[in-house]
């Protein structure tokens, strides 16, 4: 394996990285582009003052992963930027004063969007199950707070479709928001706690709505704690083993629709078909975008970057649905159905985007 600054002297600067990086198409500037970032990571580590600009570009970046596909020395520039933000945070430049402050509100309230946990489970519809398994539903913070029709469709989908499985009433943040920011070593604390948690409670499997939550779990607790004995898996995934050998459950609704690919479900986990064939079972037309699939565009809201660089996170979605011909959006990201509805209400682009799982719930319905 190579070591991060051989990652960086790697690259050949064939430029192939900024003809599809989302911060470089919105702003034009080479300074936010994944071969200068990668030139600015190694000025840091090489132990260079950096100046605020070059500490912005290394936060500005998404995490998109569509530099790592491109890239033709196979360059991993996604975990460089990562390594980068941990050496700022290491030495006190990061992050920065927003992150700071979301990051005291996850310490303080136990979400990542500033509400009050006494209201996380106002989505839940029913009394709050008492019920063990080893399976725990994790909602997380946004679909729990700000996009509740997605908490409930999955809820009651999975329901429906016979999974045996719990939720927790105090559920807590996952801590991806730590991590990302660079601060791995709060944030290796805060997974312990969490892990602790879930193997006293018996939990051998997590299946998450949220992308943020899946990537965390899936990625960022081994990187931090090594092997974790808990398997992780995306509501579609579950959904479409449930559906696939009796996809005739689910009534036909008729509807035409273009689906958005998610980055971290796309690019980073390959599931691409599940969530087409699980919306064709339930009898949507699929119109899809020019660029789907492992090359699909990204949403502008991850990495950390909504929460300082909102106008750029903004025009970057903006670019997305400008190339959807139909007004109904579905993706299986909270994250970008949050956004996404951001940027079309802002930017005037009449489009409606909605989580899938709100169709495979209206159809089993």
């Amino acid at each position: 394996m190579k070591t991060i600054l051989e990652e960086i002297k790697s690259c050949t600067d064939c430029g192939l990285c900024v003809e599809v990086c989302p911060t470089y198409a919105i702003t034009g500037e080479d300074l936010f582009s994944p071969m200068q970032r990668l030139k600015t990571a190694g000025w840091l580590f090489d132990g260079e003052a950096l100046e605020p600009r070059l500490i912005e570009s290394l936060y500005n970046c998404p995490k998109c992963m569509q530099c790592d596909v491109i890239c033709p020395e196979e360059i991993q520039i996604t975990r460089v930027i990562h390594s980068a933000r941990e050496e700022l945070a290491r030495r006190g430049l990061g992050p920065l004063e927003r992150q700071n402050s979301v990051i005291k509100g996850i310490m303080r309230k136990g979400n990542s969007v500033n509400g009050d946990p006494a209201k996380r489970l106002e989505w839940l519809p029913g009394e709050f199950p008492k019920h063990e398994s080893d399976t725990l539903l994790y909602l997380g913070c946004l679909p729990s707070f700000l996009l509740k029709d997605a908490a409930v469709s999955t809820y009651l989908a999975l329901k429906k479709l016979d999974l045996d499985f719990m939720i927790l009433k105090d559920e807590g943040c996952c801590g991806t928001y730590l991590y990302e920011s660079g601060k791995t070593d709060l944030a290796g604390e805060f997974f312990e706690k969490n892990l602790e948690r879930f193997r006293a409670l018996g939990i051998k499997r997590i299946v998450a709505p949220c992308n943020g939550c899946l990537k965390c779990f899936k990625y960022f607790y081994p990187d931090l704690l090594g092997e974790t004995d808990i398997s992780v898996h995306h509501a579609v995934e579950v959904i479409y083993d449930l559906l696939k050998d009796n996809p005739g459950v689910l009534k036909k609704i008729e509807r035409t629709a273009v689906y958005q690919d998610s980055c971290r479900l796309g690019r980073g986990e390959g599931i691409t078909e599940e969530p087409r064939r699980i919306l064709d079972w339930c009898g949507l037309e699929l119109k899809e975008l020019k660029n789907n699939r492992e090359d699909a565009l990204c949403c502008g809201a991850g990495g950390g970057i909504r929460s300082v660089y909102r106008d750029l996170s903004l025009k970057i979605a903006a670019g997305m649905l400008r190339e959807a011909e139909t007004e109904s959006v579905i993706s299986a990201c909270p994250f970008c159905v949050f956004n996404l509805n951001y940027a079309s209400a802002k930017m005037k682009l009449g489009k409606n985007i909605k989580y899938f799982s709100e169709f495979v719930l209206e159809s089993l319905e």
